[in-house]
């Protein structure tokens, strides 16, 4: 045994974290399809090399919400291949894990499962690509579940409240607590967070003994004024944030001066765009946790596929060339030309010595145009790197700056193609191009029931989850509502219906009530497509435009489109209790629940339109907290147990509230060890005082 196994072993986690695996991304394509597949084989036989007590993956384990059948059947055929095997866990689950997977019909770990023999147990969040959608609320998180792969967690089905409780785990001094939460739509966890509607859990007893480690999958970087999660939201008792969702791989803990926790962003293990942020070097890391210790090891995954990209300004190479040269436009591509052929020749010299890098690279040379260039035929110039690049096909993407901002007051000469053929749309979101076309066309086109994020949500449901019936749905029940709300305000002429209506969209904006609404909207959406989909004679052909009648037995219309913020579903646990879980890991028996699945039907947005249109602050706490360390051998009670379930909690959990409640130390900050040499097989923790301490 090597000595990283033998020095502290019994008293470390060792933790191996990835996010946004994206797996099935490009799985089509005859060169890329492969990648994705290739870099989780690598991440598990990371976790195997390293024997690593678990491994913690941040989101988008998938990169559809649907994976295909070779999606699925590759992800469960390489964690059958590495994660289950005869090794003993080391650690205990010592929490109530019927709070823990809450959602499953096997509500415990499963390495705890008495027909499975798991050596390297996974824990994983969902992220936007694969979040739970349908009547049931169901991921492909929840296939591999329930076949005993993955501990699914963070998941929560209130969009009203969130309580988030933590995974505690034990092995030997060491008491870590895992606190996870799925994706939720950055707009609505902000005004969560502001509404002091997201509570973690923490146990009562031993509070500074705990090691608290955080995944959420949210934006980090600001692409909006609630578009994003900023990290002072995040409670200060946390000691590492894994952030997912974000691609630019930044593996090395930065320290949060504020809050006084650290926060790693793995990044994502595939380009799934190509952008600056998807070429920096892809890493995940090795956590490992001792007492109140941690140490990260960055690990370089070598079967990433290389990916380079460049800006060029043509305007800055007046030496070169100006509009008026001769021959302009063909002295661009020669230049072009020469600039790919110098990342052609990097790339190749980074990838010797490496046989599981791929052989052909990603290339991107992104140029600007601006001041009277013109553009080259982009697929002729590509042809000529057609067997020495990954994508061929978008080598070069010829860009402007933002042009002056035209009169858009004049509705009849607004260029509506402009306003969605934004310079940096690579990564634009649905939402983000429907609120750009209210915004540019001003008050010359607006929507008199919905508000421009409502409609932004409602067709990211149709594009993204594949909820054909939502945008008509959703709009048919808040016309419903509205024409109730004129009803009972008596309002009777046509200016005072106008000015009535505006009143009562303004007053619901961005608010938990339009959340319930939505949320009942979506629901009713799914129910009458149930209902479609079991009575053969109510079914139409994919071209059809479903007409509805005014007959029927509702006393309401039928619900079509309505004010969408897209399909609410919370994320988190609601649990209080910890039960003492068996020391042993095969328990006898266990707890069950129930779970069901649905369908959907094909239409287009027009027709969806169509087919309407022919009917009527978190407080934060400014005061230094600390944490010491503690090697106390104090644990929690174990004893041995058949069925964890709520009735055998022996500890409490208690709310915590960075307002209300803080430690009576004076500073606060975990050792953090910030060695990570790949072949490190010393104990990180040896010789401690004499290494970068964390800063308080």
């Amino acid at each position: 045994m090597s000595s990283e196994n033998t020095m502290g072993d019994e008293d470390t986690f060792k933790i191996l974290i990835a996010t946004d695996v994206h797996l099935g991304y490009l799985e089509k394509d005859a060169l890329r399809g492969n990648d994705s597949y290739n870099t989780l084989k690598e991440i598990l036989e990371y976790g195997k090399k390293h024997q690593v007590d678990f491994i913690l993956l941040g989101g988008d384990l998938f990169h559809e919400n649907k994976p295909s059948r070779r999606c699925l059947h590759s992800c469960i055929t390489m964690l059958r291949h590495y994660c289950m095997g005869e090794a003993p866990i080391q650690f205990n689950i010592v929490s109530d894990q019927a709070v823990n997977f809450n959602t499953t019909k096997f509500p415990w770990v499963n390495y705890q499962d008495e027909n499975l023999n798991i050596s390297i147990p996974v824990f994983s969040i969902h992220g936007n690509h694969d979040d739970p959608t349908g009547a049931e609320g169901l991921c492909a998180l929840d296939l591999l579940g329930a076949s005993g792969l993955v501990n699914h967690f963070g998941h929560s089905q209130s969009v009203e409240k969130i309580e988030i409780s933590p995974i505690l785990m034990q092995k030997g001094r060491t008491k870590l607590a895992l606190y996870g939460l799925g994706s939720i739509p950055d707009e609505r966890l902000y005004r969560m967070f502001v509404n002091n509607q997201v509570t973690m859990l923490r146990p009562k007893e031993d509070q500074d003994e705990w090691f608290n480690l955080f995944t959420l999958h949210q934006n980090r970087s600001k692409h909006g004024p609630t578009n994003y999660i900023p990290e002072q939201f995040l409670d200060d008792f946390i000691d590492l944030v894994v952030w997912g969702h974000e691609h630019e791989c930044l593996i090395a803990p930065s320290r949060n001066e504020q809050q006084l926790f650290y926060v790693t962003q793995p990044g994502s293990s595939v380009a799934t765009s190509l952008s600056p942020g998807e070429a920096t070097k892809k890493h995940i890391g090795l956590l490992r946790v001792n007492g109140r210790k941690m140490n990260l090891q960055k690990l370089p995954l070598k079967t990433v596929r290389q990916f380079f990209i460049q800006d060029v300004v043509l305007a800055d190479y007046q030496d070169r060339f100006t509009p008026d040269t001769p021959h302009v436009t063909k002295k661009v591509e020669e230049f072009c030309y020469a600039k790919v052929n110098e990342m052609l020749e990097e790339a190749e010299k980074e990838r010797m010595g490496c046989p599981l890098t791929p052989e052909k690279p990603l290339i991107r040379i992104r140029v600007d145009y601006s001041g009277g260039f013109d553009a080259f035929n982009t697929s002729r110039f590509s042809q000529k790197f057609v067997d020495r690049v990954a994508n061929p096909k978008d080598v070069v993407h010829f860009l402007r700056r933002r042009e002056q901002k035209q009169d858009s007051k004049d509705e009849i000469n607004v260029d509506y193609n402009k306003l969605v053929k934004n310079t940096a749309a690579e990564g634009l979101r649905v939402e983000d191009l429907v609120k750009k076309y209210f915004e540019a066309t001003e008050q010359t086109v607006q929507l008199s029931l919905l508000t421009e994020q409502g409609m932004g949500k409602a067709i990211q449901e149709f594009v993204d989850k594949d909820e054909k019936d939502a945008i008509e749905e959703l709009i048919s029940y808040q016309l419903e509502k509205t024409q109730r709300h004129l009803l009972a305000r008596g309002v009777t002429t046509e200016q005072d219906i106008d000015a009535e209506i505006k009143v009562f969209r303004d007053s619901k904006k961005n608010t938990t009530e339009e959340e319930k609404e939505i949320k009942e909207a979506m629901s009713r959406a799914k129910a009458h497509r149930l209902v479609r989909e079991n009575d053969p004679d109510d079914r139409v052909s994919d071209g059809d435009v479903l007409m509805d009648s005014d007959e029927g037995s509702s006393p309401f219309p039928k619900p079509t489109r309505g004010r969408g913020r897209g399909a609410g579903r919370g994320r988190g646990a609601r649990g209080r209790g910890i039960s003492a879980t068996a020391s042993e890991s095969k328990p006898a028996s266990r707890a069950r629940g129930q779970k069901s699945s649905t369908s959907t039907q094909s239409r287009s947005i027009m027709q969806a339109f169509q087919a309407t249109s022919q009917r009527s602050s978190r407080p934060g706490s400014s005061a230094a907290e600390d944490i010491t360390i503690d090697d106390s051998d104090e644990d929690l009670p174990v004893t041995r147990t058949t069925r964890p379930t709520p009735k055998a909690a022996a500890t409490s959990f208690a709310k915590y509230s960075s307002q209300s409640q803080s430690q009576s130390q004076s500073s606060k900050g975990v050792f953090f060890d910030n060695s990570d040499d790949d072949d490190d097989d010393e104990d990180p923790f040896k010789g401690a005082s004499r290494r970068g301490k964390r800063k308080t």
